[in-house]
């Protein structure tokens, strides 16, 4: 069961935004995000808004999603332009899920062009699409390229079977190899998605799994601690004691064991969770959500922020596919940023990226609890005495696992 959509005011029916979104817009970056709500299955730890094919029909089809999705790509265009914004390029696109690639490739070139067709993409812009390994083949690899797509990051998780039966994963994890190197053929840049901390895994299994993923040479990755979420098939099984999750200590050392191995590979974390072989590698979409770009998000139960506001679309693909047809946003709820809610905000993210955020972002008395931040190891001496230019709150490796933990400081000194 997905998650409920937050509490926020009632969005206006045809999506109009305030005049405050205009300010400063020239200096922030657009992207675009596009949800394909679809899965062949539903993986027993997944709380996002997905469906199987069996659960939808009418306007909510696959069949008939790309043609809903660009009415959005259209509203979107509209809104934007009624709110003054000036015109701006989209920078990145990240087609997620789901499984975006269980879309016919005709129809995820055809989402791309209308992207292309209502703003234009900037030059160099990043074009990423998720993929399950057992989703793709070559040729559809090749014509996601020929279409303008730079970048695919495959759902991996584990190359471990019985780890990928625990989280009811269905792909073989002797085809991950094989997806990598016909993306690569492609020209297309390639990350891969871990799991760690699944029950049942071992240190030497995650190791497993990250020897395989280097293995692969692919130039970015991304690794997140299994969180178990209510509602969740998993959250019953853990509740029946049919499962037992593994405790801090066995998530602090694989979290280690991940940065050593990467690192040693010529990786750099330069996110809490994400490791990149250079600046240019990493994720330039999920970036511009953690510096509070603007972006609209496409598709039901997605997320947009633009200018201070965000707002989510309903959850439900025949109540977003509904709205569309009658000439509405489909937004469910939004919300304006005051001041302190973002500056709260810009501390949550800012602290995990590995440029760190600038002290002069703080309120003196978070500038002050930086130095018992620094005597507990949690964040670098030299980036917060401003050693090698104005001060920054950079994470170490021990901060990082603690990332928590320090955003509570700060908010709450």
């Amino acid at each position: 069961m997905s998650p409920a959509l937050p509490d926020g005011d009632v969005p206006p029916a045809d999506g109009t935004l305030p005049a405050s979104v205009r300010d400063g817009a020239e200096e922030r970056a657009f992207g675009v995000y596009l949800h394909v709500p679809f899965c062949r299955v539903r993986c027993g730890y997944c709380d996002f808004n997905t469906y199987t094919s069996a659960e939808l029909g009418g306007g909510a089809s696959q069949a008939a999603y790309a043609g809903t999705a660009l009415d959005e790509v259209r509203l979107a265009r509209r809104v934007l332009a009624d709110a003054g914004l000036p015109a701006r390029p989209v920078a990145t696109v990240f087609v997620g899920g789901g499984t975006p690639t269980l879309l016919p490739v005709d129809d995820l070139v055809g989402l791309l062009d209308g992207v292309r067709q209502a703003w234009g993409l900037a030059d160099g812009a990043e074009v990423t699409t998720e993929a399950n390994p057992d989703s793709v083949t070559p040729e559809g690899l090749e014509r996601l390229a020929a279409g303008g797509f730079t970048r695919v990051s495959f759902g991996m998780q584990s190359a471990v079977p019985h780890v990928l039966a625990t989280l009811e994963r269905t792909h073989d994890p002797a085809r991950v190899p094989d997806a990598v190197r016909w993306a690569q053929d492609a020209g297309l840049r390639v990350s891969l998605d871990l799991i760690y901390g699944t029950p049942g895994e071992s240190l030497a299994d995650w190791r497993t799994s990250l020897e395989a993923v280097l293995g692969g040479g692919v130039d970015h990755v991304s690794a997140y601690a299994l969180v178990v979420e209510p509602g969740t098939r998993m959250a019953a099984q853990v509740r029946r004691g049919e499962v037992a999750l593994p405790d801090e200590d066995d998530q602090a050392a694989k979290y280690e064991l991940a940065d050593e191995l990467l690192g040693a590979a010529g990786l750099a974390a330069y996110e809490v969770s994400n490791w990149a072989r250079t600046p240019q590698d990493a994720c330039r979409h999920n970036l511009a959500y953690w510096r509070g770009d603007d972006w609209w998000g496409i598709g039901p139960g997605a997320h947009s922020h633009v200018g201070g506001v965000r707002w989510w679309n309903v959850k439900h693909p025949r109540a977003y596919a509904d709205r569309l047809a009658a000439g509405t946003s489909p937004a469910a709820g939004r919300e304006v940023l005051d001041a302190e809610a973002a500056r709260l905000e810009r501390v949550l993210l800012g602290v995990r990226l590995a440029e760190g955020l600038p002290l002069a972002a703080l309120e003196a008395p978070a500038r002050r609890a930086v130095a018992g931040l620094v005597a507990d190891g949690l964040v670098e001496p030299r980036a917060a005495l401003g050693a090698d230019g104005p001060g920054r709150v950079v994470l170490t490796r021990r901060g990082r696992l603690l990332a928590d933990a320090v955003v509570r400081t700060l908010v709450a000194a």
